[in-house]
């Protein structure tokens, strides 16, 4: 029967295991467009206000250029995941992240791949680039609406035709509120039901503008996308608390 001391010798000589390779660092530019694929609204002053909110720390070479490794940029994607899905605004996130929360699906998806949850995705207060608009009847086919549903949501002010410049048309926020009605709609939820949650939508946003309006018009570029941030991050939240209230609302139903 081998021994300790056989079993010991025999590691001695075993050939030692070449450690695995790590990955090469990369540059702020990379990391963007690496995560770009899943979150095309990112950008590089995007990643650089979540490092100065101490939620990633790259390390940086002699000539303070940043070089992000693995672990940066998986935990960059769990933290845009956060708030894209869940709704959390930056404390939350860093408290989750303080106590090792981490992205079951932290690796970018494989092109073609489909993820295996699909939530339903808002779209960012503020953007980027302009939305593509469409017409009316690019509207009822991508969404596959009646007319008579669509012009009765514009009666009702629940959706308006307009964009940059003048230009008439429906950006992509307004077909996903068309989109939304048609799901109520097979619930019989008609389109002056909806006007309930435009008057709520228009006093959350009457207060976060109170909130925050002195600070984006501010001359100072910084204090700006500070307030344009936490737009995004009170967005996120006023929309999570109205769930969970309707959650507690609907589960009085069931009590």
């Amino acid at each position: 029967m081998p021994t300790a001391r056989d079993a010991q010798r025999t590691i001695a000589t075993s050939p030692a295991r070449p450690e695995p390779r790590r990955a090469k660092p990369m540059t702020i530019g990379a990391v963007c467009k690496s995560l770009s694929r899943e979150f095309p609204e990112i950008s590089i002053s995007k990643i650089r206000y979540l490092e100065n909110q101490r939620l990633v720390t790259p390390r940086r070479t002699p000539g303070g250029y940043r070089l992000y490794s693995t672990e940066d940029v998986a935990r960059l994607r769990t933290i845009l995941r956060l708030q894209r899905d869940e709704f959390l605004p930056l404390r939350v996130i860093r408290q989750e992240l303080a106590i090792g929360r981490a992205d079951v699906n932290s690796e970018p998806l494989i092109a073609g791949e489909k993820s295996r949850a699909q939530p339903r995705r808002l779209p960012p207060v503020v953007t980027t680039t302009l939305s593509q608009m469409r017409t009316l009847d690019e509207l009822l086919e991508a969404t596959g609406a009646e007319l008579e549903l669509v012009q009765e949501l514009e009666s009702f002010g629940i959706i308006k035709q307009g964009g940059a410049e003048g230009a008439l048309g429906y950006d992509e926020t307004q077909c996903e509120i068309v989109r939304a009605a048609v799901e109520l709609a097979r619930y019989g939820v008609a389109a002056r039901n909806l006007r309930v949650f435009k008057t709520s939508a228009d006093r959350e946003s009457a207060l976060l503008q109170q909130l925050l309006a002195p600070s984006l018009r501010s001359r100072s570029a910084e204090r700006r996308q500070e307030a344009t941030e936490a737009l995004e991050d009170l967005a996120a939240v006023t929309t999570h608390l109205k769930h969970l209230l309707l959650i507690g609302d609907l589960r009085a139903l069931l009590s």
